[in-house]
Order: C-alpha cells, then sequence, then structure tokens
C-alpha cells in the first residue's frame, strides 16, 4: 500500500467515526422503499478502469462513456481533462469531457434516491465523494453501479477496485461532504429518468456548443419529447436547425415556440429573421411587428432596430 493509500484509509476511518450520526436518506430508503424502485440492482456490464494516481476523473469519464458506446480510454481523457496543477479534475471539466466524446452529460437532483432510480433504469452515475475531512478533503470520482437497499450497500468502479462494496450510509456521508454531486452521461436521444427541466436545459445547450449541430438537434428533439413545455428547448431546437442549415426547419421551431410563448420576443424575433432568410416576407414583417409590439422593455430596441430592418431590405406593405 503508498503512503497516499495510507493516509486515504485512515481518513477514511477518521471520516467514519465523526460522521458516525444518522444518514438521513439511506434511513428512510430501508425504512420505506420507494415505489418502482427494485429493492437491489447491480450493472454488471458496466466497464472497468483502474485508475492511476490521481486520475480517478479520467477514469470515471472513460468507464460511463464507454459504457454508451463512446470507446476511450482514461489515457486519452486524462490529456484533454485532466489539470497537473491542481493534480486533479474539475466538475467542469467532466462535463466538458464528456460533451467532447458526443455524449450528453446532465446533472442529478442531490438526492440517494435519484441515484438509485437510474442504477434502476439502468444508467451508471458518476458520483463526486470526499473521502477526507471538511478541513482535508480528499475528492474522488466514482461510478455508482449498483446497490442492495435491504443490505444498505452501494456498488462501485472505484479507484483500482472493480466492484467497490461501500455501506450506503458511508455513501451518503461522503457524497453529501461533496456536494451531492452526480451526472448520467448518455447518447443525446436520451436522458436520465430523474432529469429536471433545468439540468435538462443546461445539459442541452453546453452539449450544442460542443457537439455537430445535427447531434444537437438530436437532444433537443429527444428532450422536447419529456419537456414540450420547456421555451429553452424549443428555441435551442430552432438554433440547432438553423445551424444545420435547416432553416425552413428552424422556422417552424421559432413558431411553435412563438405560438406558445406568445410574450416571448425572441422567439418572435428569430422566426422574423429566419423567415425573412426564407424569402417570406409578409410572414417575417409580422412576426417582427409581434416582437415589436411586446411591452418587453428587455428587447424593445432590438425588437425595433429588427422591424426597421426588414422593412428598409424588404419593402413595407402598401
Amino acid at each position: 500500500m503508498t503512503l497516499r493509500a495510507a493516509l486515504r484509509r485512515a481518513l477514511l476511518v477518521c471520516a467514519a467515526l465523526l460522521l458516525g450520526g444518522c444518514a438521513v436518506q439511506t434511513d428512510a430508503l430501508r425504512r420505506t422503499l420507494p415505489p418502482g424502485l427494485a429493492p437491489r440492482v447491480e450493472l454488471a456490464a458496466t466497464p472497468f478502469f483502474a485508475q492511476t494516481d490521481y486520475h480517478c476523473g479520467p477514469a470515471a469519464l472513460a468507464t460511463v462513456l464507454s459504457g454508451i458506446g463512446r470507446p476511450t480510454s482514461p489515457a486519452l481523457l486524462g490529456e484533454q481533462i485532466f489539470l497537473p496543477a491542481r493534480t486533479g479534475t474539475l466538475q467542469l471539466e467532466m462535463i466538458a469531457g464528456a460533451r467532447r466524446q458526443g455524449a450528453v452529460a446532465t446533472r442529478l437532483p442531490g438526492t440517494l434516491e435519484a441515484v438509485l432510480r437510474e442504477l434502476h433504469a439502468g444508467q451508471p452515475v458518476v458520483v463526486l465523494l470526499n473521502l477526507g475531512l471538511s478541513w482535508y478533503p480528499q475528492w474522488h470520482y466514482a461510478v455508482a453501479i449498483g446497490y442492495d437497499v435491504p443490505q444498505g450497500e452501494l456498488l462501485l468502479r472505484s479507484g483500482t477496485t472493480e466492484r467497490a462494496v461501500l455501506p450506503m450510509n458511508t455513501f451518503e456521508h461522503t457524497w453529501v461532504r461533496a456536494g451531492s454531486w452526480a451526472f448520467v452521461a448518455l447518447p443525446p436521444d436520451r436522458w436520465p429518468a430523474t432529469a429536471e427541466e433545468p439540468a435538462v436545459v443546461e445539459a442541452a445547450v453546453g452539449f450544442e456548443r460542443a457537439a455537430p449541430p445535427a447531434q444537437a438537434v438530436i437532444a433537443y428533439r429527444s428532450a422536447l419529447q419529456r419537456w414540450g413545455g420547456s421555451l429553452s428547448l424549443q428555441m435551442g431546437l430552432g438554433n440547432a436547425l438553423y445551424a444545420t442549415g435547416d432553416k425552413a426547419g428552424a422556422a417552424q421551431a421559432f413558431e411553435a415556440a412563438a405560438a406558445r410563448y406568445p410574450d416571448s420576443a425572441p422567439a418572435w424575433m428569430n422566426l422574423a429573421s429566419t423567415r425573412a432568410e426564407l424569402g417570406e416576407r409578409d410572414a417575417a414583417l409580422a412576426a417582427a411587428r409581434q416582437a415589436a409590439n411586446l411591452t418587453d422593455a428587455t428587447w424593445a430596441a432590438q425588437a425595433r432596430a429588427l422591424l426597421d430592418r426588414l422593412q428598409r431590405g424588404l419593402g413595407s406593405p402598401n
């Protein structure tokens, strides 16, 4: 055992002693299993990559990416996301690294039940743990691959251990001490079972910035199947379609956004601009007027400028 490993083990013992109080979420789950949740799950086919020193982030990310058909390695990912000055990988780098490999990384709600429900849905979860103490943190990324509620255990791909069995209450303590941070990486046509709309919007927008536009279209369309009332997702779909060169599809997306949210100046403005580029003069001017007539002071100047520009360029109706 290396000195670092020995120190980590000692810190774990200290943490267990100091954190020996109630693990509220674990106790609640073991007392009453939530509806629709299997008592035990193990995603045994999840790949495993043993980490090298300080490279738990690349190893964890390689695990989940390989599991969804994005073959990679900790060494390759380490070149992209490992920060030598930090001797580790920041959370933002983990998310960005997933996006660069064509996966949508979505933050989960910070509850133990959310982690278990993702596992129940067949999706491994990247988790950040603090294996140390508040005054001496030891950050560690691992991948949750299963659980056994009756036994009070969580199963992890962690460090150099392919199947680490951790008491669920210990997991809860170390995870909460790291801010209850977790994410799921999936292809753009799938979303986490427990994902919430704000996290989905953030994930989709971030993916759009890193991925080819056609892949962003897939992500937005799949998200809209579950969160069809989201203005941000509908606008994102329009922008992604526009980026692919599908201006007619983009106009349809913006029109749907404007119809559902008639007080959204950006929806009307994007619709006006796109209709103008398609040569649809009357529709473009009508949309621009809708934007200019809104009382939203935030967009008033831009909406009026757009209308003036279109009237000069397209000509005002007689």
